[in-house]
């Protein structure tokens, strides 16, 4: 490639851009969500099983999470325009497959590509944004596809929960696809694109490398769960997942001191606020990860809730998002994100903490869980914005691509992890006393967020 960073064209397109990033990440989000709930559905058509249950689910999240810095880096070489609707296209398909599979096995393959999608349109969203908007404007924009994004995920277990007790579990991937047949239009839409002059080929090693690590890594933490630490499959996973992110970085230097065209420049993290942000990021999403996995199966196990009320009685987060995301990221890029970023996690822990009231008697939703949320729910929507901005805002234009994946590939890995640990700070079930202590590690995590964005954070002006 040797066309000049072309810039101006998606600025003149900035609704349409918002529109697509918005749609794009809303339907993935939705997606990796609202299929939970279907699963018992699935299970009594297809059969299987355990195993599909868990495959169905897996097998998305582990071609989403181990080619999302791969995507990244195809985002910067070919353009955003593009990454994202081949990622739509992809995704678009495999949800009809997955409508349609007469088998578990096909959903699951269904399931996979649905993956590769996800991560092809997961960093060029946020890419094209930092495009298209500058200054106060573009942290704006971010707070509104925060808000909707995020909201996709909260959603989906209750969207999830309608649609499987109304018209059936297929319905759910038809759900995904209807979106992405209005946004493909759109995208044509776009005249613009962003480009790299400066990146004439794939890192092909470091891709390898890549995929091989996180992959391996969000196997092994999925698969330990069903199987244990100790299974071979979990061990192996893990260890050639670790050893092939060891090796990643030293492979990247090689491929920088040669100039050549790595898939991660390193060079981002000499920016303070990308370095900073992607270790808050590291703790918060830890940290939120497990909040809203065990107030629901707490909800649902311990107060009996039916499902779909407990996809209602965790809502308060997404009506905080939509309602104060956009009008944070205005005042985050007018004053800077940090002490939004410090403040934000600090009342999220304060909610986590409130939820230490709650006891035996499912009243104790109204005193404890209810406040407790919407106090979380405030806290993310007055951190998430900032935090995005400050980690982009941080990171060259021609290299939003690869940096919007390093910060996705830091959130995705930061919940798996917690998930994963989740038994063991429950205590092997879900009870009052293992909420009580899954709160408490919860806050720990959001407070380090706070003071790690409170000392490490610069507000250092916005490009304009």
């Amino acid at each position: 490639m040797t066309a000049p960073a072309a810039t101006a064209p998606l600025r003149d397109d900035r609704r349409v851009v918002l529109l697509v990033a918005i749609l794009a990440s809303f339907v993935v989000g939705l997606d990796s969500s609202v299929v939970n709930v279907a699963l018992p559905a699935i299970r009594r058509e297809l059969g299987g099983g355990l195993v599909v249950q868990q495959w169905t689910v897996d097998a998305y999240l582990v071609t989403l999470g181990s080619l999302i810095l791969v995507a990244g880096s195809l985002s910067d070489l070919f353009g955003r325009v593009r990454i994202i609707r081949w990622g739509l296209v992809v995704f678009g398909v495999a949800s009809v497959v997955c409508a349609i599979a007469p088998t578990g096995e096909v959903l699951v393959v269904a399931r996979a590509f649905q993956g590769v999608g996800g991560a092809l349109v997961t960093p060029s969203a946020l890419a094209l944004i930092v495009a298209a908007f500058r200054g106060a404007a573009q942290a704006k924009a971010i707070g509104s596809w925060t808000a909707w994004s995020s909201a996709a995920s909260i959603l989906g277990p209750v969207v999830g929960g309608l649609i499987v007790d109304g018209i059936g579990w297929r319905w759910i991937f038809v759900v995904t696809a209807v979106p992405i047949a209005v946004t493909i239009p759109l995208v044509r839409r776009i005249s613009g694109d962003v480009v790299t002059g400066d990146r004439p080929r794939v890192d092909v090693i470091g891709a390898v490398l890549a995929v091989v690590g996180v992959g391996g890594v969000v196997l092994g933490l999925i698969e330990q769960e069903r199987l244990g630490w100790g299974a071979p499959v979990v061990v192996a996973a893990l260890v050639l997942g670790a050893a092939s992110l060891v090796a990643f970085v030293p492979w990247e230097l090689r491929v920088t001191r040669t100039a050549g065209s790595p898939l991660v420049p390193l060079e981002l993290f000499r920016a303070r606020n990308f370095t900073v942000g992607n270790l808050a990021t590291l703790s918060i999403y830890g940290a939120l990860g497990m909040v809203f996995f065990v107030v629901t199966l707490f909800l649902q196990e311990v107060w009996d809730f039916p499902a779909w009320v407990a996809g209602l009685a965790t809502l308060p987060p997404t009506l905080m998002l939509l309602a104060l995301s956009t009008t944070v990221g205005s005042f985050s890029g007018r004053y800077g994100p940090r002490w939004f970023m410090a403040a934000g996690p600090a009342v999220a822990a304060v909610g986590a903490l409130l939820m230490l009231l709650a006891g035996d008697d499912p009243a104790g939703y109204w005193w404890s869980v209810l406040p407790g949320l919407v106090l979380i729910g405030a806290g993310i929507a007055t951190m998430v914005t900032p935090l995005t901005s400050a980690v982009l805002g941080s990171v060259p234009q021609a290299e939003a691509g690869a940096g919007s994946a390093v910060n996705n590939a830091v959130a995705r890995i930061a919940g798996l992890v917690t998930v994963a640990l989740a038994g063991v700070v429950l205590g092997g079930g879900v009870s009052v006393d293992g909420l009580h202590r899954a709160m408490v590690v919860m806050a720990l995590l959001l407070a380090a967020g706070a003071v790690v964005s409170a000392v490490g954070i610069r507000n250092a002006p916005l490009r304009s």
